[in-house]
Protein backbone atom coordinates (compact mmCIF):
# COMPACT_ATOMS: atom_id res chain seq x y z
CA UNK A 1 0.00 0.00 0.00
CA UNK A 2 1.32 3.45 -0.91
CA UNK A 3 1.59 6.30 1.49
CA UNK A 4 -0.69 9.22 0.72
CA UNK A 5 2.32 11.47 0.12
CA UNK A 6 3.54 9.04 -2.57
CA UNK A 7 0.34 9.24 -4.62
CA UNK A 8 0.22 11.69 -7.50
CA UNK A 9 -3.44 12.82 -7.76
CA UNK A 10 -2.93 13.81 -11.39
CA UNK A 11 -1.02 10.70 -12.36
CA UNK A 12 -2.39 7.65 -14.08
CA UNK A 13 -2.59 4.94 -11.46
CA UNK A 14 -4.91 2.55 -13.25
CA UNK A 15 -5.69 1.95 -16.89
CA UNK A 16 -9.24 2.24 -18.10
CA UNK A 17 -10.82 -1.12 -18.94
CA UNK A 18 -11.13 -2.06 -22.59
CA UNK A 19 -14.52 -2.17 -24.30
CA UNK A 20 -14.52 -5.97 -24.07
CA UNK A 21 -13.72 -5.82 -20.36
CA UNK A 22 -16.49 -3.26 -19.79
CA UNK A 23 -18.97 -5.50 -21.60
CA UNK A 24 -17.88 -8.54 -19.56
CA UNK A 25 -18.29 -6.59 -16.31
CA UNK A 26 -21.71 -5.34 -17.43
CA UNK A 27 -22.84 -8.90 -18.24
CA UNK A 28 -21.61 -10.15 -14.86
CA UNK A 29 -23.51 -7.36 -13.10
CA UNK A 30 -26.72 -8.15 -15.00
CA UNK A 31 -26.44 -11.86 -14.21
CA UNK A 32 -25.85 -11.07 -10.53
CA UNK A 33 -28.91 -8.77 -10.46
CA UNK A 34 -31.03 -11.40 -12.20
CA UNK A 35 -29.97 -14.07 -9.71
CA UNK A 36 -30.66 -11.84 -6.71
CA UNK A 37 -34.02 -10.85 -8.21
CA UNK A 38 -34.97 -14.49 -8.62
CA UNK A 39 -34.13 -15.15 -4.98
CA UNK A 40 -36.23 -12.17 -3.88
CA UNK A 41 -39.20 -13.35 -5.95
CA UNK A 42 -38.92 -16.90 -4.57
CA UNK A 43 -38.80 -15.53 -1.01
CA UNK A 44 -41.87 -13.36 -1.56
CA UNK A 45 -43.84 -16.24 -3.07
CA UNK A 46 -42.86 -18.57 -0.25
CA UNK A 47 -44.24 -15.97 2.18
CA UNK A 48 -47.49 -15.81 0.20
CA UNK A 49 -46.84 -12.26 -1.02
CA UNK A 50 -47.82 -12.97 -4.63
CA UNK A 51 -49.06 -9.45 -5.36
CA UNK A 52 -45.82 -7.86 -4.22
CA UNK A 53 -43.83 -10.48 -6.16
CA UNK A 54 -45.83 -9.70 -9.32
CA UNK A 55 -45.19 -5.97 -8.89
CA UNK A 56 -41.48 -6.53 -8.34
CA UNK A 57 -41.23 -8.82 -11.38
CA UNK A 58 -43.09 -6.26 -13.51
CA UNK A 59 -40.90 -3.40 -12.26
CA UNK A 60 -37.76 -5.38 -13.14
CA UNK A 61 -38.81 -7.01 -16.40
CA UNK A 62 -35.14 -7.20 -17.44
CA UNK A 63 -34.79 -10.08 -14.96
CA UNK A 64 -36.99 -12.15 -17.26
CA UNK A 65 -39.33 -13.61 -14.63
CA UNK A 66 -43.05 -13.48 -13.96
CA UNK A 67 -45.33 -14.89 -11.29
CA UNK A 68 -47.90 -17.46 -12.45
CA UNK A 69 -50.17 -19.08 -9.87
CA UNK A 70 -47.76 -18.14 -7.08
CA UNK A 71 -44.74 -19.64 -8.84
CA UNK A 72 -41.73 -17.82 -10.33
CA UNK A 73 -41.33 -18.75 -14.01
CA UNK A 74 -39.28 -17.49 -16.96
CA UNK A 75 -41.15 -14.85 -18.97
CA UNK A 76 -42.72 -16.08 -22.15
CA UNK A 77 -42.29 -13.73 -25.09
Amino acid sequence: MKRVSDINPLGVERQSPSDAERERLRQERLEREKSLGFEQLIDLCSLGEYGIAKELAARHSSWGYEIVDGVVVEQSN
